[in-house]
This record gives C-alpha cells, structure tokens and sequence, in this order.
C-alpha cells in the first residue's frame, strides 16, 4: 500500500500523482534539512531546491511543513523504537524507554519530535495526521508490554495501560520539552521502578 492510500494521510491536491522518484526525493531533502537546522527554520523553498523540483511539487502532496515535516519523521523514528519482549514487565519497560531515550537524546529526531509537538498545537492538518498515524499506533504498540504482562497473571488484571504509558512518557515528554532535568540512564531507571512499583505484583 503507497503512503497517500493510508488512511489518514496527508491529502493530496488533484493533478498529477508525485511519482515515487520525487516523493522519496522530497522526504530525503526534508530529512537532511531537519537535520541540519530542525523545524522552526524550515521552509518548503528550501526543500524544493535541495530536492530539484518545483514548490508545487511539494504542496501537492504535502499542504503544510509541519505534514511533510511529520512524513520525513515518521518512518525514522518508528525504526528505532522496537517492541522488546524480555520476559517482564520491567525489563520490557526499561528496554522500550531506553530506545525512545537514545533516540530523542542522541540524534536530530529529537529536535524535530520537539518541533512537530508545537507545529500540532497550531496546524489542523497535522493535528488529525499526528493522532492517528503517530500517538494511536504507538501507544497501541507499548499498552501490548502491559497487556502480556497481564496475560502472564504477573501484574493484576484489569491494570490501566493506557494511564502506565501516560505514567511513563508523560515524565519522559515532560523532561524532553522542558529541558529542565536530564534524560539518562538513572532516570529511566527511577521512573521504570516507580511505574512497575505502583501498578503493584501478583501474589504468587
């Protein structure tokens, strides 16, 4: 399935479909340009030039920067974040935050991640693309660590996982945004505990 036939994605303007040569030539040129000078001063002149093709190449696909912006990001991010099945909940966690902290910590998806988060508060268009192709799925994916453990009868049954995430990344994105206190090891590992402490074991 191409892109544009997801759900959910960005629309595209009637014409002429962009062909996949194109396309892929626009995320490149995003990609590198977010990489190098991040969302706040990107524009859709630049990366039409880098990518040698014309603006309305890139607004017939994309209707805004934050959209196109979000399309470069996406796959990227999604790449390094993989869903560890270590055998318990805590090291599941500790496995799943340790990826989404070097990623966010230790490479320019970070800086972009921030950027998109503000972009949402003030684009439409990207607002309904972040909710179902980025926040939906994703948490879908990390209520699964709390859904086997779960299922193992090591954690209680009924155990929210949908407030275990917002427990868990809510501290992360807090940290992330606001810039205030480190994102490492030792945070990881306080917050992995605190979270699994709270939700409470099992009696054998």
């Amino acid at each position: 399935m191409a892109r544009g036939d997801i759900p959910g994605a960005t629309g595209a303007k009637k014409g002429r479909p962009l062909s996949e040569k194109t396309e892929a030539a626009i995320l490149e040129a995003t990609a590198q340009l977010l990489a190098e000078k991040g969302l706040a001063h990107l524009t859709i002149e630049e990366v039409a030039a880098r990518a040698g093709v014309g603006k309305a190449s890139v607004y017939r696909r994309w209707p805004s920067k934050g959209t196109l912006a979000f399309d470069a990001f996406e796959s990227d991010f999604l790449s390094r974040q993989p869903l560890p099945n270590t055998g318990d909940l805590r090291g599941d966690l500790l496995a799943a935050l340790r990826a989404w902290v070097r990623t966010v910590r230790d490479t320019p998806i970070g800086r972009t991640l921030r950027g998109l988060i503000g972009e949402v508060q003030r684009d439409p268009a990207l607002e309904g693309i972040w909710r179902e192709r980025f926040m939906t799925p994703v948490r879908a994916r990390h209520r699964a660590l709390v859904d086997r453990a779960v299922a193992r009868g090591t954690i209680p049954p009924g155990t929210d996982s949908d407030l275990v995430m917002d427990m868990l990344y809510g501290a992360a994105y807090h940290r992330l945004l606001q810039g205030h206190l480190p994102l490492n090891d030792q945070f990881v590992r306080v917050l992995v505990d605190a979270v699994v402490a709270s939700i409470g074991a099992v009696e054998p």
